[in-house]
């Protein structure tokens, strides 16, 4: 009995240091343990870009992350690689007078200026950082760092100050584009790599200035691509990342394991304002167009197609005999638009634009942007169940349309819902123009009907039912009670129309 308890007693202690040494034992063999961990300059010990294992690292066990390189040619170190691009990347301190009599809101996710006042116009000082990438002193921030700045300092990792002179500046993307004025001599640019080639799993870094701490360097993997519809920007196609990134961080380096800028940190998703493993970085791909645009014309010049868009579900794709259920669905056409002088209709679905498929509305209105304006694209659509190809020749993105421009989210609406003829009053209580189409107003819901179940709401003017204009509520009645299936619905709702499919009994 004795004995057993002895041998439990000694299990109980020997287990919690066998966890202990795990990790440990993970990262390198016994006799290559140090207090600092492995020397990281030891090429043997590497990840390569075929994730083969290195031949040197016993039993199969791989290095630890933070050694890892992004390609098989690779000697230089975690640390060689933070000491290159270190100088390209500057902190940025921005004034601008606020009426400090009202609550001033940070921007979303914690970046940027934020803090209540005292009353009255007084000075706020933001704090953000941002990445040389020219010798002559041009630097790319994010807009948010900048917004309404009367005066732009910039300090660089060996504690030179720079006045700053903001060349351009894009809302819509948290962009921008400043250049510095003084002695440039000895200023090093960041090289700019190629985002589409980051993997999921590629090591990056974040290097930034957050809190206003100082120059930080933080490491972690690409956690996913092309993150969009965050509600950050109107155009978004994020690098999402776990390498802490903090307040202070925006406008700063996302770099890749050969030293080369391949995103701008932007923006945290916390539910307590500090880093919690997910950022979003703006992709150099989508970043450096914006630049050389801004840097050229002070402004952002995009394509525009002059359409209403929604994102296509199963029930829509069957409704509107599209394989798959892939693309976006063209809810209106702006009358004497580029699309409309194109022949593209209201239901049709875009497939692939120049033959890259579309996976949904934000990677459409991101594709036609960057294209350009007077630069021919071909659309490849589904039409009545048919495939069809336009040529379209984009223009220029109108502020007003952009506004309008922002398609609805989709819902699945059925019947159930209290129906009334759209005269002048409703009308003028509605906000809409006397030319806007519909004739038939959605004036209340049931409770826990099918309607209501599927969102849809009071005001809501019904345009189409069953792809045939809405001239009465009669009508709309009749063709749901003559209905032997799904019925599709146009439903105007605010300045856009959406398609909804109408789920039978």
């Amino acid at each position: 009995m004795l004995k057993s308890k002895v041998r439990f007693l000694v299990a109980a202690l020997a287990l919690p240091a066998a966890l202990l040494y795990w990790p440990f034992a993970c990262s390198a063999p016994t006799s290559q343990l140090k207090a600092t961990g492995p020397e990281p300059s030891s090429s043997a010990e590497t990840l390569h870009a075929s994730y083969s294992l290195p031949p040197t690292v016993a039993g199969g066990v791989l290095p630890h992350p933070a050694f890892a390189f992004a390609d098989s040619a690779a000697s230089a170190s975690i640390a060689d690689i933070a000491e290159r691009v270190t100088p390209s990347v500057v902190s940025i301190t921005s004034e601008r007078m606020v009426d400090a009599s009202q609550q001033m809101m940070p921007f979303p996710f914690g970046f940027g200026f934020g803090g209540p006042g005292q009353g009255g116009p007084q000075k706020q000082q933001g704090l953000g950082s941002g990445v040389i990438i020219s010798q002559d002193g041009v630097v790319l921030t994010n807009h948010h760092v900048i917004e309404d700045a009367t005066e732009i300092k910039v300090t660089t990792s060996d504690d030179r100050e720079f006045e700053a002179q903001l060349i351009g500046s894009d809302k819509k993307s948290d962009l921008a584009v400043l250049r510095l004025k003084g002695d440039l001599a000895s200023l090093k640019a960041l090289p700019i790599g190629d985002s589409t080639s980051l993997r999921l799993g590629d090591v990056v870094l974040a290097v930034g200035n957050p809190f206003g701490v100082g120059q930080t360097v933080t490491m972690g993997i690409v956690s996913a691509k092309g993150r969009s519809n965050m509600g950050i920007n109107d155009y978004e196609d994020f690098i999402q990342t776990d390498a802490a990134i903090n307040p202070g961080n925006s406008g700063g380096a996302l770099v890749n394991m050969r030293g080369e800028l391949v995103g701008i940190n932007t923006a945290i998703l916390s539910r307590s304002g500090g880093y919690q493993g997910i950022g979003f970085a703006i992709p150099t791909n989508m970043a450096r167009p914006i630049a050389d645009s801004l840097l050229s014309k002070g402004r952002v010049v995009r394509g525009f197609l002059g359409i209403g868009i929604q994102d296509l579900d199963a029930e829509l794709g069957q409704a509107l005999k599209v394989p798959d259920n892939h693309g976006v669905l063209v809810t209106d056409v702006q009358p004497g638009g580029a699309a409309d002088k194109a022949g593209v209709k209201a239901r049709d679905v875009i497939l692939k634009v120049d033959g890259s498929p579309v996976t949904d509305t934000g990677h459409l209105r991101n594709m036609i942007a960057s294209r350009g304006v007077n630069v021919p694209v071909t659309l490849s659509i589904i039409r009545d169940g048919k495939p069809a190809e336009l040529k379209v020749t984009l223009t220029e993105m109108p502020e007003e349309a952009a506004k309008a421009g922002k398609e609805s989210q989709a819902t699945s609406p059925t019947l159930g819902m209290k129906l009334a003829p759209l005269d002048e009053r409703l009308r003028h209580r509605l906000q809409m123009p006397d030319n806007a189409p519909g004739k038939v107003v959605v004036v209340g819901v049931e409770p826990d009907s099918r309607a209501d179940e599927a969102g849809l709401h009071p005001g809501d003017v019904l345009v189409e039912i069953d792809q045939k204009p809405v001239t009465s509520v009669a009508q709309v009645e009749t063709a749901a009670k003559a209905a032997k299936g799904p019925l599709l619905l146009g439903v105007r709702r605010g300045e856009g129309t959406r398609y909804v499919v109408i789920k039978p009994q």
